[in-house]
C-alpha cells in the first residue's frame, strides 16, 4: 500500500475544535454544567453527561485517554455524528470523539483497498477517493457518519446485489483497554477480524479501517409514482431488476415514490431508454433537496403535529404533487440527500420475501388505529453477507423503516409496528429505536454467544461499554 499524507495534516490540527463545535456543539447541544459535559445526539431523544469529552488528535494521545480511564475504573465510548437514534455511543464516564482522527492513511491503488483514519466523516470520502478514481461500492441516503461508527452500527444503502458498509471492510486497527493496537483482516487474527467489523464499540476503539473501493462511477436516477398495491405485488422481482431501488410509502395514501439507480461509467451513457439521461443542473438538483424535499415536509410535519387530523390530506396533497424525474450524478451524489427535518426512527432488516407482507399490516394497522403519520415509509434492500452480526447476515434482507417527527410521541407506534416487524424474523438496526434484549438477540443472530464470549475475552471489565449495549448483550461490569 502507498502511504496517503495529503489532506491529513489539516483534518488533525482541526480536530480538538472540531470536536467542540461540531460532535457536541451546535449538531448535539454540548455544554458542560457542574463540571460534566451534556451530549444529546442528532434527533434529540438521547442525552449523556460524562465527565470527560475528549478529541485525541492522534492514535498515541488516543492511547493515553483509554489507559487513563482504564486505570480509573471509567468506562468509555466513542461518538462520531451522533446519529444513531438509540443510546449506543452515550456515555455516563468518559466520551471521545475521533474527528482529530481523519483522512487516508494508504491505498493499494491496483487493489483497490483504501485505509482510512476511523473518524473520518462518509460526507468527506468521495473528495479524498477522487485522486484516485475510487468510490464507496454504495452508501445509504445520509453522510454525517464517521466511518467506523457506520460499520460498527451495520449500516448500508440499498441494492440486492450490494452488502452494507460492513462487508466492504477488508482491514481494522482495533485498540483494547490496554492502549495497544492490533491489527486486524483475514489473514491476521481473522477470528477477531470476522467478529470486530460490526461491533457496537464494545470489543475496542477502531482507529483505521480498511474498505474493498471501487472504481468511480455515475448513477442514473429515475423516481416516479407507482401504485401502492401494484408495487407491493411486484416489490422483489423490481428490486432484483434494478442495481439499487428503494420507495417512500406517505401513509393514508394509496401511491409510492420509487427510485431506482443504475450504475454507468463516468462518460458512458446509459442503457436503453437511459442514453439520453444528462446531468441535471445544480440549482434545480438544490431546489429540489432544499425547498421541495426539506422545506415542504418541514411545513408539512409542523402543521400536522399541531392539527394532527389534517395529516392525511397534508399526504395526499404531496403526493399528488410529486413529478417523475430522471437525472444522472456522481453515485455519492445521487445516493445522498440532506435530512434537515430531524426525526426518530425504527429499522428493521427482514427476510427479503417477508417484507411486502409486512408492508401490508403496517399499512392496515395504521389505518385500524386511527394514527395521523406524518413520515413516510422507507423501505431498501441488500444482499446476503458474512458478518456476524450484519443485520443481513446470512440471508438476502428488505429494511423497513418507519419515522415520526421529533415533536411527536414515537411510542406506541414504533411498538406496534415492531411487533410486526419482529414476527416476520426482523432483526432491528444496531443504531436505531428498538427492544430488543440479548435473548431476542441471540435467537436472531447465529454467532451471538461467539460475539459475546469475545466481547469477554478483549474487554473482561466490559470497559468499552454502557448500560443499553449490556442489555443487548447480557453483560454487567465485574
Amino acid at each position: 500500500m502507498r502511504e496517503v499524507q495529503s489532506g491529513r495534516g489539516e483534518r488533525i490540527g482541526r480536530g480538538a475544535k472540531r470536536v467542540a463545535e461540531t460532535v457536541a456543539g451546535r449538531a448535539s447541544g454540548r455544554s458542560a454544567v457542574n463540571g460534566r459535559h451534556a451530549f444529546r445526539n442528532w434527533a434529540g431523544h438521547v442525552h449523556a453527561h460524562p465527565h470527560t469529552f475528549s478529541g485525541p488528535a492522534s492514535a498515541e494521545e488516543l492511547s493515553g485517554i483509554v489507559t487513563t480511564a482504564a486505570a480509573a475504573g471509567d468506562r468509555l465510548r466513542v461518538v462520531g455524528a451522533g446519529h444513531s437514534f438509540t443510546p449506543v455511543a452515550a456515555g455516563d464516564d468518559v466520551m471521545v470523539s475521533l474527528d482529530g482522527l481523519s483522512g487516508i492513511v494508504a491505498v493499494d491503488e491496483a487493489a483497490g483497498r483504501v485505509r482510512f483514519h476511523a473518524g473520518t466523516r462518509l460526507r468527506d470520502i468521495p473528495a479524498l477517493l477522487a485522486p484516485f478514481g475510487l468510490a464507496l461500492e454504495n452508501q445509504g441516503d445520509v453522510n454525517p457518519q464517521a466511518l467506523a461508527g457506520a460499520i460498527s452500527t451495520s449500516t448500508h444503502g440499498t441494492g440486492i446485489g450490494f452488502t452494507g458498509f460492513a462487508g466492504t471492510v477488508t482491514g481494522l486497527s482495533l485498540m483494547g483497554p490496554d492502549g495497544n493496537v492490533r491489527e486486524l483482516s483475514a489473514a491476521a487474527e481473522p477470528e477477531i477480524f470476522d467478529l470486530a467489523r460490526v461491533s457496537l464499540g464494545v470489543l475496542g476503539i477502531i482507529t483505521e479501517v480498511e474498505l474493498q473501493c471501487v472504481p468511480a462511477f455515475d448513477l442514473i436516477a429515475e423516481e416516479k409514482v407507482a401504485g401502492f398495491d401494484e408495487l407491493l405485488d411486484g416489490l422483489t422481482e423490481r428490486m432484483r431488476g434494478a442495481d439499487h431501488f428503494e420507495f417512500y410509502w406517505f401513509p393514508h395514501t394509496d401511491s409510492v415514490l420509487t427510485k431506482t439507480n443504475t450504475r454507468v461509467e463516468p462518460g458512458q451513457a446509459g442503457p436503453g431508454h437511459l442514453a439520453e439521461a444528462g446531468v441535471r443542473n445544480r440549482w434545480l438538483n438544490l431546489l429540489d433537496k432544499e425547498v421541495v424535499e426539506n422545506g415542504a415536509l418541514r411545513l408539512a410535519v409542523e402543521l400536522g403535529a399541531k392539527v394532527p387530523f389534517v395529516v392525511p390530506s397534508i399526504n395526499r396533497i404531496a403526493q399528488s404533487v410529486v413529478a417523475d424525474r430522471t437525472y444522472r450524478a456522481p453515485g455519492h451524489d445521487v445516493f445522498v440527500t440532506p435530512r434537515r427535518v430531524r426525526f426518530n426512527e425504527m429499522e428493521y432488516a427482514l427476510p427479503f420475501d417477508s417484507g411486502s407482507e409486512a408492508i401490508r399490516e403496517i399499512r392496515d394497522v395504521i389505518e385500524a388505529k386511527g394514527w395521523a403519520i406524518s413520515f413516510p415509509l422507507e423501505v431498501r434492500c441488500a444482499a446476503a453477507d458474512d458478518v456476524p452480526l450484519s443485520t443481513a447476515t446470512g440471508r438476502e434482507t428488505m429494511y423497513i423503516a418507519v419515522h415520526r417527527f421529533i415533536k411527536e410521541d414515537f411510542a406506541e407506534y414504533f411498538r406496534v409496528v415492531e411487533e410486526i416487524l419482529s414476527r416476520h424474523g426482523g432483526r432491528p438496526h444496531w443504531g436505531k429505536i428498538h427492544t430488543r434484549t440479548a435473548a431476542d438477540l441471540n435467537e436472531l443472530y447465529p454467532r451471538f454467544a461467539d460475539f459475546c464470549e469475545l466481547r469477554a475475552r478483549l474487554d473482561p471489565a466490559a470497559m468499552f461499554g454502557n448500560r443499553f449495549t449490556d442489555s443487548l448483550f447480557g453483560l454487567s461490569r465485574i
